[in-house]
């Protein structure tokens, strides 16, 4: 009998357990490393991230996710942050970088004080990336929170900003690309020095007089599969789960269009001098597919 390719997902996901959270901190994650810079609040609600001259630090999520939404409000290194890199991101494997790993990105790149914060974004799938895309965020995300999103299902990946999609990265197996759909990932957050690439290719280093680099972070909330095995069959993926199977409508392809029009900085779809054997097969397809 043959096994249509939404009916393949849902025996894929069969062992995982559908859950929607947030609220304490502690419940969620767990600081990775750092030697003390991390911290969550007594309270749960709060968790910040330092970095200084001999270290930096680092959290990921107590559970694996295959497919989802995860939310967080994060409040970036203010003033001079040149040299600093923060990270918020998926990975199959950590930051170990394993030679056939998924990683979804999102990583924040500081700024000498005046001048915007880089957002740069990642796909990789199966090990491979070089998927890039960057933007100047268009506030000051240093003083107050704000929302930055991962919707991650069969169809597609959104990043979101403030609810805002700000770049979409379909599925396109049909055209030999590789997509990240069978290996469950941790979230993942660093806060660690980046000096010799972050700032203008690395012109700008860190001003370690400025430190300690603080980032703050608070109301994580997931809509996500959870990888738990001793769960048994589920059902995953219903009506319920909206995400599930959402992609991009009018509106919000505009609304994206828009954003990329005034705010992306780079797109390795036209790099041509960096690809000098062509660009991925995706960027043959429309942009708003990509």
């Amino acid at each position: 009998m043959r096994v249509s390719l939404i009916q393949a997902f849902f025996l894929l996901v069969s062992s995982f357990s559908t859950f929607a959270y947030g609220g304490n901190l502690n419940d969620d994650i767990e600081i990775q490393w750092g030697d003390g810079r991390g911290k969550i609040s007594s309270d749960g609600k709060l968790l910040s991230l330092s970095l200084d001259k001999f270290s930096g630090s680092g959290f990921f999520s107590k559970h694996k996710y295959l497919f989802g939404r995860l939310d967080m409000e994060i409040k970036l290194v203010p003033g001079n942050s040149a040299g600093t890199v923060t990270t918020f991101y998926l990975s199959s494997q950590g930051p170990a970088m394993e030679p056939n790993h998924d990683e979804i990105d999102f990583e924040f790149l500081g700024n000498s004080s005046g001048n915007p914060y880089t957002l740069h974004t990642n796909v990789f799938a199966h090990g491979k990336g070089n998927k890039e895309m960057q933007f100047n965020l268009w506030f000051d995300p240093t003083q107050d929170f704000h929302t930055y999103s991962i919707l991650w299902n069969p169809k597609n990946i959104i990043f979101l900003v403030d609810n805002v999609p700000i770049r979409v990265f379909k599925n396109h197996e049909t055209l030999g690309v590789p997509f990240p759909k069978s290996q469950p990932m941790k979230l993942y957050s660093t806060l660690w020095n980046g000096e010799d690439w972050a700032t203008q290719g690395g012109k700008v280093k860190t001003d370690w007089s400025k430190a300690p680099f603080i980032a703050y972070y608070r109301n994580f909330t997931v809509n996500a599969c959870i990888w738990s095995p001793a769960e048994g069959q589920s059902s995953c993926p219903s009506s319920k789960n909206t995400w599930f199977r959402q992609e991009l409508d009018v509106e919000s392809y505009r609304k994206m269009r828009s954003l990329q029009k005034k705010y992306r900085t780079y797109n390795y779809c036209k790099d041509m001098m960096r690809f000098l054997g062509g660009t991925s097969r995706e960027c043959t397809v429309r942009e708003k597919d990509i």
